[in-house]
C-alpha cells in the first residue's frame, strides 16, 4: 500500500534535511517534487493544488522548534498536511439510534460492496458487541445474495433471505421489520450497482435511503481506480446524504490516489479501509496512522492492536513456560508461530506497519512473502508427529517424502530445518533472559531472506 508514493516521497523529502534553515527559495524544488510525487500517485489535481499550497503555508509559517532541524520541520509539516487531507482523525460509525440502527451501502458493480458488508457485520459484532443482521436488495445479481449469505454464514452472523423475484424495496421493507421484531441492534443493507452511474441506479438508491432512514449511509470504492474514486464518490455525495466512504483493495493500491483524494473532493470522511481478501481484513481508517506508513514512519498502534486482536496470548505463555523448564521449541510451534501470523494478516501486513521498511522495497518483498510462509507450513504438516518432535531424525528418505507431500523441492526442507534449528537455538537464550541475544539470533535466522535480518540484527 502507498509503496511508490512512498520511496518518491523519502527521496524528495532527503533533498531538504540538510537545509540550515526554510525559506521560500530553498523548499521550492522540494514542493515541485511533491506535486510530482502525488500526481503520479494519481491524487487529484485540485487536491495535489491545495495540498502543496498547505504545506508551504505551514513549513514557512511554524515557529521555530528547538528540538527539530529545518529538515524535520519540513517533514513535519508534510506529516501535518497528510493528516489534514485524510480526514485529521478517525471516524467512528454513529449507531446511537433506536434498534435497529441501520447501515445502508451503496456504489459501483465490483467495488466491494457485498464483501464490504460481510467484513463490517464482522466488525461490528466482533468489536461493538452489537446483534446483526445482514440483507442483501441487490435482485440483479442472485450471485449477491448467495454469496452474502455465503459470508454471513462464515462470521456467524444472521442473514434475511432475500427473494430476487421481488421489488428491493419491499425485500428491505421486510428485512427492516423483521429485525425491529427480533431485537437486531444493527441492520446492514447491501444495495444494487452498476458498472457506472445512472439514473435508475440513483433513484433506487433513494427509494432504499427514504425507506430505511439510515444512521449511516456509507459509499464503497474501489482504492485502485484512484481519482476516479473521488469523483464518483462525489456523484454518489450529491444523490445522497453520504455520511462515510469504505475504501477497498487498498492492499493492491501501490499509489494512494483514493485515499488521499476523497476526503477532499467529497467533504466526507474514510471511515473502513480494506486491506485484503480475508474475511477479517477491515480496518478502521485512521488518517494519523496512514500518514505515518506513506512516510514510512510506520503504525505501531496498529500493530500493536493486530497483536492483541489476534494472538493467542494463553497459548504463548504456556509455551514460553515449557521452553523456560528446558522442554524445548518443536515444529509444531514454529508451525503455530507462522500460523499467528497469518491470522495477524500475514507477513506483509506486518512489514508494511514497522517503521523504515520502505527503503527495503520490492527486493524484501521478494524474498520475505506469504508464499514462502504457506510454503513452510505446508512442509511442516507433511510431516509425522514424531519427525515434529524430533527433526534430527528427519534425512535422506525422509526429506524427500516430506518435500513430495508438500509439493516442495528438497532443498526447501533443508532451509526450513536450518531456520527451525536457529530459532529453537533463539528461544533457549529468551527462556534464559537473554533478550539482546535472541534479537542477533533472529536476525541471523532472517538474513537470509533479506534487509528484515539486518534490521533485527542491529
Amino acid at each position: 500500500m502507498f509503496d511508490s508514493l512512498t520511496q518518491r516521497l523519502n527521496r524528495t523529502l532527503k533533498n531538504i534535511s540538510g537545509q540550515g534553515r526554510i525559506t521560500e527559495d530553498n523548499i521550492k524544488d522540494t514542493l515541485r517534487e511533491i506535486r510530482m510525487s502525488l500526481l503520479e500517485a494519481d491524487v487529484a489535481l485540485p487536491v495535489v493544488k491545495t495540498f502543496t499550497a498547505r504545506v508551504k503555508e505551514r513549513a514557512l509559517g511554524k515557529e521555530v522548534n528547538l528540538s527539530l532541524t529545518p529538515g524535520q520541520e519540513f517533514v513535519q509539516a508534510v506529516y501535518d498536511e497528510l493528516v489534514n487531507t485524510m480526514g485529521g482523525e478517525n471516524a467512528e460509525l454513529n449507531l446511537a439510534h433506536q434498534p435497529p440502527a441501520v447501515i445502508l451501502l451503496a456504489g459501483l458493480q465490483g467495488a466491494g460492496k457485498t464483501t464490504s458488508a460481510g467484513k463490517l457485520a464482522l466488525h461490528i459484532k466482533d468489536k461493538l458487541k452489537r446483534k446483526t443482521l445482514l440483507v442483501s436488495v441487490d435482485t440483479y445479481r442472485p450471485a449477491a445474495i448467495e454469496q452474502l449469505q455465503t459470508l454471513a454464514t462464515q462470521i456467524k452472523v444472521d442473514c434475511y433471505p432475500s427473494d430476487a423475484s421481488k421489488r428491493p424495496e419491499d425485500i428491505a421493507r421486510e428485512a427492516l421489520e423483521f429485525a425491529k421484531i427480533k431485537g437486531y441492534g444493527v441492520l446492514i443493507v447491501d444495495t444494487a450497482g452498476r458498472l457506472a452511474v445512472d439514473e435508475d441506479m440513483m433513484a433506487e438508491v433513494k427509494t432504499l435511503h427514504a425507506l430505511t432512514d439510515p444512521v449511516e449511509t456509507l459509499f464503497v470504492v474501489d482504492a485502485m481506480t484512484g481519482q476516479d474514486a473521488a469523483n464518483t464518490a462525489k456523484a454518489f455525495a450529491e444523490a445522497l446524504p453520504l455520511t462515510g466512504v469504505i475504501l477497498t483493495k487498498a492492499d493492491g493500491d501501490a499509489r494512494g490516489g483514493a485515499a488521499l483524494s476523497v476526503r477532499e473532493i467529497t467533504g466526507k470522511p474514510i471511515k473502513f479501509i480494506g486491506m485484503g481478501e480475508k474475511i477479517e481484513a477491515l480496518e478502521p481508517f485512521h488518517p494519523d496512522r496512514i500518514a505515518s506508513r506513506i512516510l514510512d514512519m510506520g503504525d505501531v498502534l496498529s500493530l500493536i492492536e493486530q497483536i492483541n486482536d489476534k494472538v493467542d496470548v494463553d497459548k504463548a505463555k504456556q509455551m514460553a513456560e515449557r521452553i523456560s523448564k528446558g522442554k524445548g521449541f518443536t515444529l509444531e510451534d514454529f508451525r503455530d508461530h507462522l500460523e499467528q501470523m497469518k491470522n495477524m494478516g500475514g507477513v506483509q501486513s506486518l512489514l508494511e506497519k514497522l517503521p523504515g521498511m520502505g527503503e527495503f522495497g520490492d527486493q524484501l518483498k521478494d524474498q520475505i512473502n506469504d508464499k514462502k510462509f504457506s510454503h513452510m507450513t505446508a512442509i511442516i504438516n507433511s510431516m509425522t508427529p514424531k519427525e515434529r518432535r524430533d527433526p534430527q531424525i528427519i534425512r535422506g528418505s525422509r526429506k524427500r517424502r516430506i518435500a513430495a507431500g508438500a509439493g516442495v523441492e528438497v532443498h526447501e526442507v533443508n532451509v526450513l530445518l536450518r531456520q527451525f534449528d536457529m530459532m529453537s537455538k533463539m528461544m533457549k537464550k529468551f527462556g534464559k533472559g537473554g533478550m539482546p541475544k535472541m534479537m542477533r539470533a533472529m536476525g541471523s535466522m532472517m538474513g537470509g531472506m533479506g534487509g528484515l535480518g539486518k534490521l533485527l540484527g542491529r
